[in-house]
């Protein structure tokens, strides 16, 4: 199994964040310039809640809303829940799935690490799969022989 760990090793140590007193223009912004679906609200280095491209379309942009006059506050979702390194990406996707979420916070020892996407999760099990099926037709061939 696949820890969190791993995966979050081979990612980016870059965090993507707003303040909670953000404007959603400014999620939106970030969420363009770095092509990523969900941004993690952190307020004086503690994680807060996470807003989603569904959150700003739904809660904001839908009803015909300013996302220049509307902070992250109002949208985000408070309280996410996370995971740590020892988590499997198993128990990350089951959470994901009976959860309906595609991001999960990554933290450890209180400190934010990174955020974990559904993205992640399915690029890692393919290279897993990839992984097996070499080392399978490796043994059906004898080795070489």
């Amino acid at each position: 199994m696949t820890s969190v760990k791993q995966c979050i090793n081979q990612k980016s140590n870059t965090i993507i964040s707003v303040r909670s007193i953000d404007t959603v223009e400014d999620v939106l912004i970030l969420m363009r310039d770095h092509r990523v679906r969900a941004v993690l609200v952190v307020d004086d280095g503690v994680l807060v809640g996470i807003v989603s491209q569904g959150d700003c379309a739904i809660r904001v942009l839908l009803p015909h809303n300013n996302p220049k006059q509307v902070a992250v506050s109002k949208i985000m979702t408070a309280n996410p829940l996370t995971v740590t390194f020892s988590n499997t990406l198993e128990e990350c996707m089951a959470i994901m799935v009976f959860k309906h979420i595609r991001h999960l916070p990554v933290v450890e020892a209180n400190k934010l690490i990174g955020v974990i996407s559904i993205g992640d999760l399915v690029k890692s099990i393919i290279e897993l799969q990839s992984d097996q099926i070499k080392f399978l037709e490796t043994y059906i061939k004898g080795h070489g022989v």
